[in-house]
């Protein structure tokens, strides 16, 4: 088809067989087709612009959470048996891009390091391997000793792909897709979903379960371990701290009253420290031949003081004279 034969109709099939992508996903795309047709008409190569007025179809906000204590059980005990087991691990543990994760190959995977170098991407809205989409999306990850164990079993030639199709081919994102739709499934029927004639009738996965909520799972896990922000960017690949901070910010009970915890003893280790102190000073006074000052109470137990009473009597004397 020529380009001045090409109609809002059939730009608009292009994004609504995107459906159910990203919304930054399908925005991209376009993004490129308003600008690619809006050029063509510019420079009259196209009397009328087709991208004009394109809308977007149904997408999913990026609205991802960390998975719950339930569906971390269930993920991690399905993920040792099914096919799909180990990608999910690697976003899981290492917190890579699902792109990110078809460009591995095993040289990337570093043993003896203990290093999962991460510099390659499949570009979106295509199948070309490239160069991560920013200079901080180069990084390496530290392996997980349980993803370590799981990619030593498996471990395949330095140039061949970490994660293949049954085929032996690096996966595109179609095939992306079903490998999580098949552990989706499996994983709804471990949660307790209802089937009938081998038909899921009543789901009990949550609908918001996507690949990308184990990688934040993974950014809320350095959290929960104390990992600073600015090596949690680090980890995950962030060219912004922000968008590090828009996850570590996210309340989680446990976080905070770890935290609380935390304050709590610190304060405690404050007291006891500046108690012995108290002690030591006044240990040496009656050397320094200091005038007149009594410790009348002193005991400290398990880290919380009892009242001292300390009198001064040299102004008690002179106040009675």
């Amino acid at each position: 088809m020529k380009l001045r034969d090409v109609r809002e109709i059939h730009l608009q099939k292009i994004l609504n067989d995107q459906a159910g992508r990203s919304y930054s996903h399908v925005s991209k795309i376009r993004l490129v087709l308003k600008e690619m047709f809006s050029r063509a008409r510019k420079t009259r190569i196209i009397t009328f612009d087709p991208a004009e007025d394109l809308k977007l179809p149904a997408t999913q906000k990026n609205s991802h959470r960390a998975i719950t204590e339930t569906e971390r059980a269930a993920i991690l005990s399905l993920a040792s048996t099914h096919r799909s087991g180990l990608w999910v691990l690697m976003m899981l543990y290492a917190g890579l891009r699902p792109g990110e994760t078809v460009a591995l190959n095993w040289a990337d995977i570093d043993f003896e390091r203990n290093e999962i170098h991460v510099h390659k991407a499949v570009e979106s809205g295509s199948e070309r391997i490239k160069e991560t989409k920013t200079e901080a999306g180069n990084r390496d990850v530290p392996m997980h000793a349980d993803l370590k164990y799981h990619l030593l079993r498996v471990q395949g030639k330095p140039d061949s792909p970490v994660f293949q199709t049954g085929a032996g081919n690096r996966h595109n994102h179609k095939s992306l897709q079903r490998l999580w739709n098949s552990f989706a499934r499996d994983l709804d029927i471990k949660l307790g979903a209802e089937l009938r004639r081998n038909q899921i009738i009543k789901h009990a996965i949550a609908p918001d379960l996507t690949p990308y909520c184990l990688r934040h799972t993974f950014c809320t896990d350095l959290q929960k371990a104390g990992v600073p922000i600015n090596i949690a960017k680090e980890l995950m690949g962030h060219s912004d701290i922000s968008v590090t901070a828009n996850i570590y910010t996210h309340k989680d009970p446990g976080t905070l009253h770890a935290n609380i915890e935390k304050l709590a003893a610190s304060q405690v280790s404050y007291t006891a420290s500046a108690w012995n102190d108290f002690i030591v000073l006044f240990s040496v006074l009656p050397d320094l031949n200091f005038p007149g000052f009594i410790l009348s109470s002193s005991t400290f137990s398990g880290g919380i003081s009892e009242t001292i009473h300390v009198e001064n009597t040299v102004e008690k004397n002179e106040m009675l004279a």
